[in-house]
């Protein structure tokens, strides 16, 4: 059974960073997309990045030139690293994962839409304060 488990958060002031890492275990598609969503209080969960089997990123507008999303060569960890952070991004940040259904041939066409997603790891708390 695929298993994900993200790790990283925690407090910062605004212009700090944090990294977070998100271990993947058990996951054999050979073509993916995989990222990290957030979701703040009362608020509806959204895709922050995703990356795809082929290279591709994708960032949501509000986090573009601030978040970077990469894995390691194994692709058996995600990361996003978070640098310039706001009180906004104040969210609990969770790692997904769906079955290469968006990937054909080589190319992928990840979407940031969190029903897109089969595996979800149990996500990590990131505050800012001001």
């Amino acid at each position: 059974q695929v298993h994900l488990l993200e790790s990283g958060g925690g407090s910062v002031q605004a212009g700090g960073s944090l990294t977070l890492s998100c271990t993947i275990s058990k996951y054999t598609y050979p073509n993916y997309c995989m990222g990290w969503f957030r979701q703040a209080p009362a608020k509806e969960r959204e895709g922050v990045a995703i990356i795809g089997s082929d290279g591709s990123t994708t960032y949501v507008s509000s986090v573009k030139g601030r978040f970077t999303i990469s894995q390691d060569n194994s692709k058996n960890t995600l990361f996003l690293q978070m640098n310039n952070l706001d009180p906004d991004d104040t969210a609990m940040y969770y790692c997904a994962a769906e079955d290469g259904f968006y990937c054909r041939a080589g190319s992928c066409s990840c979407t940031t839409d969190q029903n897109a997603y089969n595996y979800w790891g149990q996500g990590t708390q990131v505050t800012v304060s001001s």
